[in-house]
């Protein structure tokens, strides 16, 4: 649901009555992961997705019978060999999707309103909500912040609040989105209850070094992707808004001091395109022991050579350099500046995804893999 937060808060704001599915298990090649979600308010509008097309049609009218009704449900969409007519899902995975109506008067929409309220704004806070239990309590949510409060509630037994808010904030820390398992008495007392919880975290960041004509077309696909993109160089006359209209953030120093004073986490990627031993040495050798997801640095072969030994001579580690990816991105024939950063970006998408980076056609790895990583849009961590 947090995925179209933005959309949602704006008719939360405009006072509409919506319903939102929301996706809540996955099994098989489901094209979609948990929390991705399709809303469609009173006048028939829909945003959003949950099957990339699949089901979209049958889950539109549940939507529109929740309106009317008032009842939360819980529907699952599988492959039929029988009828190849019917609704299901062509690629042969399964989904469970939860249908909850969200009008005024509803005692879903504070919590919801509030959790829309914090995605849309940016602020870290996660919603969890019972996707399978008693009925009464179907659908329930419960905004869960990083400091530990909440608001809403599932109006069950008092200490169930209170586990899964906990719970759900152990989740928001990781950034991540998937199903908890709990008893409707908060431990495992009771009959048991699944919970769908959604993390939203600020988007991840893409700091890419050194303002050149291919960092600009980086600059573009990292947003794209959803990236936080930062450009930095010691170079002022190139480190301007006019060359990088897209960046989110334009910083104009040394990288490697730029690097030691910003803040990353497991999610940064750094692209190293500054191609000159000065910057890219200290750099590296501290990008290398920074604990981000992707360290990817430019050059020839030749030069890569060269900047090993050089690192080498600095200090750094063979453990180390084994993180380097150099020459960076995947061998996609790449010649232009937009093709390499093309080329950037799907080994980034790749080392996220656990991708092998070989070409679909012929090959027997999934399609879909399963690793606990966060969209890149940042609002959603997932666990596929």
């Amino acid at each position: 649901m947090l995925d179209i937060a933005e959309e949602l808060h704006r008719w939360v704001e405009q006072g509409r009555d919506f319903a939102v599915a929301t996706v809540v298990a996955v099994g098989g090649s489901a094209p979609r992961q948990p929390g991705a979600a399709l809303a469609v308010d009173a006048d028939g509008t829909a945003i959003g997705s949950v099957s990339g097309g699949c089901v979209e049609g049958a889950v539109y009218e549940l939507c529109r019978q929740a309106l009317e009704d008032g009842v939360c449900v819980l529907e699952r969409f599988g492959y039929s060999d029988d009828d190849a007519f019917a609704v299901g899902l062509t690629c042969g995975g399964v989904i469970d999707i939860l249908i909850t109506p969200v009008r005024a008067g509803d005692p879903v929409r504070p919590a919801v309103t509030a959790a829309l309220a914090a995605a849309s704004s940016g602020a870290p806070a996660a919603v969890a909500r019972i996707v399978a239990g008693p009925p009464d309590l179907l659908g329930r949510a419960l905004l869960v912040r990083p400091d530990g409060s909440w608001d809403g509630g599932f109006g069950g037994h008092p200490e169930l609040d209170r586990t899964v808010a906990a719970e759900a904030g152990a989740y928001l820390d990781a950034g991540r989105t998937g199903t908890l398992e709990i008893g409707e008495q908060g431990s495992r007392c009771g009959a048991p209850l699944t919970v769908l919880v959604e993390s939203s975290v600020p988007a991840p960041r893409m700091i890419v070094f050194g303002a050149i004509d291919f960092a600009a077309a980086l600059v573009r696909v990292g947003k794209f992707l959803g990236y936080h993109v930062t450009v930095c160089d010691a170079r002022p006359v190139f480190a301007t808004e006019a060359r990088f209209p897209e960046a989110d953030e334009i910083v104009v120093g040394w990288p490697h001091e730029y690097l030691e004073r910003t803040q990353v986490d497991s999610r940064t990627v750094l692209c190293v395109l500054t191609h000159d031993a000065k910057f890219d040495i200290p750099l590296l050798r501290l990008a290398l022991r920074l604990p981000v997801a992707y360290v990817g640095a430019m050059g020839s072969r030749r030069t890569h050579l060269d900047r090993n030994a050089r690192l080498r001579e600095v200090g750094v580690t063979d453990l180390e350099l084994a993180r380097l990816r150099s020459p960076i991105g995947l061998d996609l024939g790449a010649r232009t500046p937009e093709e390499t950063a093309l080329s950037i970006a799907a080994e980034i998408v790749a080392n996220r995804r656990g991708g092998s980076g070989v070409a679909l056609t012929g090959a027997h790895t999934p399609i879909h893999h399963d690793v606990t990583s966060t969209t890149p849009t940042g609002r959603i961590g997932s666990v596929a």
